[in-house]
């Protein structure tokens, strides 16, 4: 497990600003077991740990007051420099299952492209699932090498994961494939079709993981 150090935050309002301009982050870490402390870290041992781990990895998070198993759950990004201002770490209980979302990772050589001249689809780069944390996936690898044909896709029920991890989407649902050139324009014009109540019940599972008003306090 990838491990970052954090020390206690006493910086608070403008004099966390200070904080940016000295290469440190700015965060809080919290949880349903966990009080809302402010924390900050260092900022190129930030970027290298979040290249690695993203949203969806535990990562150790070790400070002064002991070491935790933590998701960042989310970053906050200055809009014109694009620098990381703010990220908040989520300690979440090791014996309930969360929900992330995972980025797909296509590799390989679709035949289709290179023999037929077809154009590859990407209709899915990301995907919720749901695990233990210690059985979250960084990235799903997704081998694009058996598309062949212009009939043949890659579908949800496709994608090669633990059996601890189980993926909320239609299982039918296209992941990738090739199509022919011309009809490349129709294909991108086709409505995608949601499931509305799975989404809504993922949003109403995120909205209880969120911090309370004493936790954005704390920040």
């Amino acid at each position: 497990m990838l491990t970052i150090s954090a020390q206690k935050r006493e910086e608070k309002g403008k004099k966390v600003h200070g904080l940016r301009g000295e290469g440190v982050i700015p965060g809080i870490l919290y949880g349903p077991k966990t009080k809302a402390a402010p924390i900050k870290v260092d900022e190129k041992e930030f970027q290298r740990i979040y290249e690695e781990a993203g949203e969806s990895s535990l990562i150790q998070l070790e400070s002064p007051e002991g070491a935790s198993p933590v998701l960042i759950k989310e970053i906050q990004r200055d809009p014109v420099r694009g620098q990381i201002t703010h990220v908040d770490f989520y300690q979440p209980p090791l014996d309930e299952k969360i929900e992330v979302r995972v980025p797909l990772v296509f590799q390989g050589e679709a035949p289709a492209v290179r023999d037929l001249g077809g154009t590859f689809l990407k209709n899915t780069q990301e995907v919720d699932v749901k695990a233990f944390p210690q059985n979250l996936p960084h990235e799903l690898i997704v081998d694009i090498s058996g598309l062949k044909t212009f009939e043949d896709k890659i579908l949800i029920r496709n994608l090669v994961h633990d059996e601890e991890v189980e993926i909320l989407h239609d299982l039918e649902d296209v992941v990738a494939q090739v199509v022919e050139t011309q009809n490349i324009e129709a294909e991108l014009e086709q409505p995608v079709v949601e499931n509305v109540e799975a989404v809504e019940q993922v949003k109403e599972e995120k909205k209880e993981e969120e911090p309370s008003e004493e936790t954005k306090e704390a920040q």
